[in-house]
């Protein structure tokens, strides 16, 4: 003990990285194991927000340089992020130390106060945390906390469940967020097993359980090898072949015996060919196949097990967790193997990311119940967490240097409550990318390696937009460094934070982005394209008025295209705006694919605005400037004076060049300034803007502000409108809803053009009428547009 503890305080923690935010902490929760220990905190954190306000003075539409249409402010705002670290209960004193001589901000705040507990250590360690942190522990049972830590993360975490398919070119198969997740089975290895049956947020029984579990694993594995440990044992099974040890089917009847339906390879007899094997003579028999077939004994118990409680109580959802489990794919690939072999394929074993979390997350909900900390959303920080980095262990494999035995994860507080947009058809089973590029290597390097070449550009503009920051070069080289690190782990681990796709590197890159105070990179030049777009508004107008209703009807679908070319996010378009000749609305209307489109449903969409007006229309905004302004306002227009309602709404948080929800409010006032028909709906509430609670190019329909749900079914939305590569290619492109939808982008990438048979300006003009019953059902990866009309892949 006391060698142990004098090593345990030479390990040098590397504090920045692992306890981040540690000064500002005002709740500790902790699960302690026998061999890790996973500590939970709550902080509040200091975040740069930018701000817009009406200008005092106005523009006043000369273009004048000492007046602006709106004000920007960067103010810092205080947010709320719950912490989460993983490491081995080696550190377990030392981090306690650590922790000691930093809680400087809020040490007589907590002193008195209790850390909620849990795991096996919470009795063993009591007196060393109230030593060290002058806490008491309150004790909270192990299996609660469990419970309560696999709901929250459900709730909560996109990505979270994942079926693991070992021998599949993908082998991590994520679940869609589905908000009802009741009831399901979950399964906890630990030193045995317990099975619990969970119905609701307070309604969960232990119904069955096992002696033979993790505990057994290791103590037979250690007699049997000269395994010290459960990752020594766990390589050796994974290097050895069960068939060597197991006396199959076909070893007794010399191949299937087809007549009961048993396969020549299923195990007749675990260690039965050991049996054979005499005294001094004979087979010698190698370690890692005992360690292999040991592993295959107890998983397929496990399984057999799970999968008759399943039935029994007609569950169709079965997750597994606990120390047995820790995200090692030897182990995963037994257990979903067991479950599949005793459904006959009609369940599936689930897993997830973050599941040795969950004690420790089940214990801080305990101890935050003052807080209502459930009763709010949160959303991982990708920036702060480490990520599921289990593979299948190498030939030489190494255990971590203790220098890497930390593993944090990162929730941040949402400021709203996100929702499914009612309009989806099938909400448990929409999945909002086009494509995930675990699937598809090609895709998957193009867009890494675009990702970090555009890296440099981005701090850059990072840097542009706080002029008066001295230190603003120093956190754009810190941003650089934060998302290449992130990079790095995705080529290495495509699934470390769930599917990987375009969308998750963008949310990525945008919370890096934050992480660093920049808050809004694109702020200054949005301001000035929203001010030279509303110059030339009325021009605009008057153009379209001027035109017959077909005319017009063409004229305001190409209006759309057109500005959604703007789009600061898309290489070539960049180079073309900061070019020295002009570029402008006209230039990017004359450079749009001429008719037919790549993909063309504008006559159906004309022929359906001979019909009926439509009761209201969801309109989804991308880009500042000329997109917005010259784009989609003159189409909402359109839609107003058909007779329809108009929800018009844009980002809660800024992203790129796309429109806010701040700047739109502003927008909007302006507008109606020159337009009397924006005027008039504004005023009488047919026109509505709103904020849609994403702060992504892209959107997630699973995940909208509650208050836009709410006013989307109070107003019987009955056509969505998605403009954009974000909002309707690179997600949303296959979304189903039960109304009419239109899909529109102008695609500005090359590589992806060229891959969907079209070129840079290429146009997607889809139009489908909603039913009870869509033709396409959702698909993560999809063919050629030539043959199915649908992209490919993305950015």
């Amino acid at each position: 003990m006391c060698a142990e503890r004098s090593y345990a305080r030479s390990i040098s923690l590397p504090p920045d990285e692992v306890f981040r935010n540690l000064r500002n902490a005002k709740r500790f929760a902790m699960d302690i194991g026998g061999s890790l220990a996973k500590l939970a905190y709550y902080s509040t954190v200091e975040r740069s927000r930018a701000f817009v306000s009406a200008s005092s003075g106005g523009d006043d539409g000369e273009g004048q340089d000492d007046h602006h249409l709106y004000e920007i402010q960067e103010q810092n705002e205080i947010g709320a992020r719950i912490h989460f670290v993983k490491f081995e209960m080696t550190y377990f004193e030392k981090c306690l130390d650590f922790i000691q001589e930093n809680l400087v901000s809020s040490r007589g705040e907590m002193m008195g106060k209790v850390v909620k507990a849990t795991g096996g250590g919470a009795h063993k360690y009591t007196n060393l945390i109230r030593d060290k942190l002058g806490l008491e522990c309150d004790k909270e049972d192990e299996m609660q906390c469990l419970i309560q830590g696999c709901i929250f993360v459900l709730r909560n975490i996109t990505n979270e469940a994942f079926e693991y398919q070992r021998h599949s070119p993908q082998p991590y198969k994520f679940q869609t967020m589905d908000a009802d997740i009741f009831p399901f089975l979950l399964v906890n290895i630990g030193s045995g097993v317990s099975i619990v049956k969970v119905e609701s947020h307070d309604k969960y029984e232990r119904i069955g359980g096992s002696s033979i579990g993790g505990g057994s694993f290791l103590g037979l594995g250690c007699k049997l090898t000269k395994a010290k440990n459960f990752d020594e044992l766990l390589q050796l099974a994974s290097q050895g072949d069960h068939r060597n040890v197991d006396m199959l089917v076909k070893d007794i009847y010399g191949g299937a015996y087809s007549a009961l339906g048993l396969p020549g390879d299923l195990i007749a007899s675990s260690f039965g060919k050991m049996v054979s094997a005499k005294d001094g003579e004979g087979q010698e028999f190698e370690e890692r196949d005992i360690a292999k077939s040991l592993l295959h004994t107890i998983s397929n118990d496990i399984g057999q097990i799970a999968c008759l409680y399943a039935q029994l109580h007609g569950l169709k959802k079965i997750y597994f967790g606990g120390f047995f489990i820790r995200g090692h794919p030897v182990t995963m690939h037994t257990i979903t193997y067991a479950i599949n072999f005793w459904s006959r394929g009609t369940l599936q074993a689930l897993f997830l990311r973050h599941e040795g979390y969950l004690g420790a997350i089940g214990a801080f909900l305990k101890g935050a119940e003052e807080d209502d900390a459930e009763k709010y959303c949160w959303g991982e920080n990708y920036a702060g967490s480490s990520g599921l980095h289990s593979t299948s262990p190498p030939p030489d494999f190494i255990p971590r240097d203790r220098t890497a035995s930390f593993d944090r994860f990162e929730l941040d507080r949402l400021e709203r409550p996100l929702v499914s947009l009612p309009s989806l058809l099938d909400s448990p089973s929409y999945f909002p990318d086009t494509v995930d590029l675990t699937e598809d290597p090609d895709a998957r390097k193009y867009w890494l390696d675009c990702f970090e070449e555009a890296l440099g550009k981005v701090a850059a503009r990072a840097v542009a937009s706080q002029p008066t920051r001295d230190d603003a070069k120093m956190r754009a080289e810190q941003f650089i460094a934060k998302y290449n690190k992130r990079l790095e782990t995705l080529r290495e681990h495509p699934f470390a934070y769930g599917s990987l796709t375009v969308r998750s590197l963008l949310d990525t890159r945008e919370q890096c982005l934050n992480e660093f105070h920049f808050a809004d990179p694109y702020q200054h030049i949005k301001q000035q394209e929203n001010e030279a777009a509303l110059r030339i508004l009325p021009e605009r107008l008057q153009h379209l008025d001027s035109l017959e209703f077909q005319a017009r009807q063409v004229a305001l679908a190409e209006g759309l295209l057109a500005g959604n070319v703007f789009d600061w996010g898309a290489k070539a378009i960049t180079r073309l705006m900061e070019g020295g000749d002009s570029f402008g609305f006209e230039e990017a209307m004359s450079k749009l694919q001429a008719r037919p489109w790549l993909v063309d449903d504008l006559d159906p969409w004309l022929e359906r605005l001979q019909d009926h007006p439509h009761k209201c229309a969801l309109i989804f905004a991308d880009n500042s400037g000329l997109d917005i302004i010259l784009g989609v306002f003159p189409f909402a227009r359109e839609m107003v004076l058909r007779g329809t309602q108009v929800i018009l709404c844009a980002n809660s948080k800024p992203a790129l060049n796309d429109v806010t929800y701040g700047e739109l409010k502003i927008l909007a006032k302006k507008v109606a300034e020159l337009c009397p028909t924006i005027r008039t709906a504004l005023s009488e509430g047919h026109l509505k803007v709103m904020a849609s609670g994403a702060a992504s190019p892209c959107l997630d329909l699973s995940r909208i502000d509650e208050m836009l749900s709410q006013e989307c079914q109070r107003r019987g939305v009955d056509l969505v409108v998605l403009e954009g590569m974000g909002r309707a290619i690179h997600t949303n492109y296959h979304a189903a809803f039960s109304c009419e939808s239109l899909k529109l982008a102008v695609l500005k990438n090359k590589w992806l053009a060229n891959r969907l048979g079209g070129d840079v300006f290429s146009v997607i003009f889809k139009y489908t009428k909603g039913s009870k019953v869509e033709g396409m059902t959702p698909s993560r990866n999809i063919g050629s547009l030539q043959t199915r009309k649908s992209p490919e892949t993305d950015r």
